[in-house]
Formats: structure tokens, C-alpha cells, sequence
């Protein structure tokens, strides 16, 4: 009388026990892939993250560049303003006295 089911007690609480530990075995196979699928969104999730600092960086270094040629250029014209002016030259104050 083979039905493919336990006939004995013995069979039976064998095969509740493989089952558990089958049960045991999936739940536990499912926790590490949840982890490991939490784990790989994180890492995607800081990789972005990495990737927009590296862009903003790049864009902050650039900006900085073209500030700095600014000044040169702002810097130069004024020293070329002042040199350019009477009042910013320097005097003798004894000759403009007499």
C-alpha cells in the first residue's frame, strides 16, 4: 500500500523532520538572499552617490579654474588702471609745494 506517502509513525515523524529542516534550509536560503539583495541596492545606492560628488568636483574645479583667470584678468586691469592714474602715483611732495 505505496501511495507515496509515510505509512509508518517512524516514516512519518521522519519525514516531518526532512521537511523542517527543508523549511529550515529555504527560510535561511532566503534571509542570506534578501541580505545580498539589501547588500547590492546599498552598494548601487553608493556608487551613484559617488559618481554625483565626482561630477559635482569636477564641476566645482572647473568654475574655480575660470574664477582664478577672471582675477588675473580683473587683477591686471585695475594694476593697469592704477598706473594709468595720477592718483595712484607717487609724489614729491616738495616739488608740488614750492
Amino acid at each position: 500500500h505505496r501511495s507515496g506517502l509515510p505509512s509508518s509513525k517512524a516514516e512519518r515523524a521522519q519525514s516531518t523532520m526532512m521537511n523542517a529542516d527543508m523549511d529550515a534550509v529555504e527560510a535561511e536560503n532566503q534571509v542570506e538572499l534578501e541580505e545580498k539583495t539589501r547588500l547590492i541596492n546599498q552598494v548601487l545606492e553608493l556608487q551613484h552617490t559617488l559618481e554625483d560628488l565626482s561630477a559635482r568636483v569636477d564641476a566645482v574645479k572647473e568654475e574655480n579654474l575660470k574664477l582664478k583667470s577672471e582675477n588675473q584678468v580683473l587683477g591686471q586691469y585695475i594694476e593697469n588702471l592704477m598706473s594709468a592714474s595720477s592718483v595712484f602715483q607717487t609724489t614729491d611732495t616738495k616739488s608740488k609745494r614750492k
